[in-house]
């Protein structure tokens, strides 16, 4: 991987352009977390699950029980601007409320000229927000991030196939089998945490993404992150001739237990001018359309459905967040603006709002969900002022009717927005926005399972409680059991399959905590 890097970098300068140009995936649909736990844990779920509705002579009973868990979802267009180590992120992260889940969206990381929307990424500024939140979110952590990101390229999840074949499949088997993550996740049940032990709770990087100047994470309080699988991630770019990515949108898949995530971070179309909202239609559309979350694997028959999966577009996901600098102005002359602005008529300027205009008329996010604004526009401020730049410039094309460009949306049953406001920071022309979501998450318990015995097998009935006495049996005592039936790769297989059925089923009967 490290070679392929170094002959991208070393590309003639053209021949970077004609990528970007083309918009081809190359390193573009790479995910980036701080654990390489996740690549084990993604393919030991998803090969659980796969098993769980394929293997004949098998039934399952299971109970689906529903988790309340909080999530943050903040978005900020930083203008182009590099913050310092002296930036506070913790007033914007609201940690007095402490969420379960933190998703953090940027815009404009970097500046959107030529050079950095045609040339090399520059992932600097990235590294610095990461850091930033790292330390508000983990003030107590001593972990260096710019290592971690030093190192991103070795501990990607993205979603291409890594078992295309028997002997792959086998090799991560006898990987997973030797691994100590796989041994603390038969041997251990869910950490329960609550009260005081719950803020003491650090935060893991699940993944992050870059594409030009739009920028995603997302975090999960620490006990959570083994309940996280199918981690994935997936790039459109809307800008110059609507492939470049200096507007576009970063779409990030997970599974957090049994209940399918998606975040979408957008930069849309901006301008002011009379159907530039039709742009930004557009732009939402083909973000839609062109979405892709490629699956690791593909079902053993066509005959059979698995629901867990994970979903390959966004609509198809059971929650789904979309937050950016999404550019809708207002449908109003730049007086009439003015004067409602110096009132804090919040209620009539709205009625202007090209998004709200949109939506009602059927022609973007229909049936999409945004909470109630009581706040002002988010753009377009002065530099380390309270002051729009409307209000001061004379100039007709420098005015730039303030607007509120910055919005969080969401679609899907499970969720209730508790709060929605902005920030106060005056770091950027843009305010930061934010939001505090209660979000129910499904989880299986398993009563009972039932496994018929074959051939190549030595297991038989299974239920719960001889599973949650399964502690007693070793790693090894597991493997060899499973194993000694059979020599032949596909005896192998099958066998492997019983074992990944029954440290799964030992996993889903644990006691479940979320503090």
């Amino acid at each position: 991987m490290r070679t392929q890097l170094k002959k991208i970098s070393k590309s003639p300068w053209t021949k970077l352009v004609v990528r970007k140009w083309l918009n081809m995936k190359g390193n573009d649909d790479k995910l980036h977390s701080n654990s390489d736990y996740y690549i084990a844990e993604r393919w030991w779920m998803e090969s659980s699950n796969r098993l769980k509705y394929s293997v004949p002579g098998k039934e399952a009973l299971p109970i689906s029980d529903t988790l309340n868990l909080r999530m943050f979802v903040g978005t900020w267009n930083v203008g182009g601007k590099s913050p310092d180590e002296n930036l506070d992120l913790r007033d914007w992260l609201k940690l007095s409320s402490r969420a379960e889940i933190f998703v953090i969206g940027f815009q404009e990381i970097i500046a959107l000229n030529a050079g950095n929307v045609l040339g090399p990424e520059d992932n600097g500024p990235a590294s610095k927000w990461l850091n930033l939140i790292h330390k508000a979110l983990n003030p107590k952590d001593d972990i260096i991030i710019e290592e971690q990101v030093r190192n991103q390229e070795e501990r990607s999840i993205n979603g291409k196939a890594r078992m295309s074949s028997v002997s792959k499949w086998l090799c991560l088997e006898e990987e997973l089998l030797e691994s100590e993550e796989f041994g603390d996740m038969i041997n251990n049940k869910v950490h329960r945490s609550g009260g005081d032990d719950e803020k003491k709770q650090g935060y893991c990087l699940v993944g992050s993404k870059q594409m030009v100047g739009i920028y995603l994470c997302v975090w999960v309080r620490e006990d959570l992150c083994k309940h996280v699988s199918n981690v994935k991630v997936s790039c459109v770019g809307r800008g110059i001739m609507g492939y470049l990515g200096n507007k576009g949108s970063i779409s990030i898949s997970m599974t957090l237990y049994q209940t399918s995530f998606c975040f979408v971070c957008t930069h849309l179309a901006s301008g002011e001018k009379d159907g530039d909202e039709v742009r930004r239609n557009l732009d939402v559309s083909e973000i839609l359309k062109k979405t892709k979350f490629s699956h690791s694997f593909k079902p053993l028959s066509h005959h059979h459905h698995n629901p867990l999966l994970s979903p390959e577009t966004i609509l198809k996901h059971n929650k789904i967040i979309w937050l950016g600098d999404l550019n809708y102005r207002l449908a109003s002359g730049y007086d009439d603006t003015h004067e409602l602005l110096k009132k804090n008529d919040w209620h009539s300027l709205l009625e202007r709002d090209q998004l709200r205009i949109e939506q009602r008329g059927g022609r973007v996010f229909k049936e999409w969900k945004e909470g109630k604004i009581y706040f002002a526009p988010t753009y377009k401020y002065l530099d380390n002022s309270d002051q729009y730049v409307a209000q001061t410039s004379k100039s007709k094309e420098n005015r730039r009717t303030p607007a509120w460009c910055d919005r969080i949306l969401w679609k899907g049953e499970g969720i209730e927005q508790l709060w929605y406001v902005r920030g106060e920071s005056k770091f950027s022309d843009h305010r930061p926005v934010y939001s505090l979501f209660s979000v129910q998450v499904d989880y299986l318990k398993c009563e009972k399972l039932i496994t018929t015995t074959t051939t190549s097998s030595s297991f038989a009935t299974t239920t719960t409680s001889e599973i949650s006495r399964s502690s007693c049996l070793s790693r090894s005592t597991i493997t060899n059991a499973a194993l000694s039936s059979s020599s032949s790769s596909a005896a192998k297989i099958q066998a492997g399959e019983q074992l990944l059925l029954l440290t799964r089923a030992h996993q889903s009967c644990v006691d479940v905590g979320f503090g």
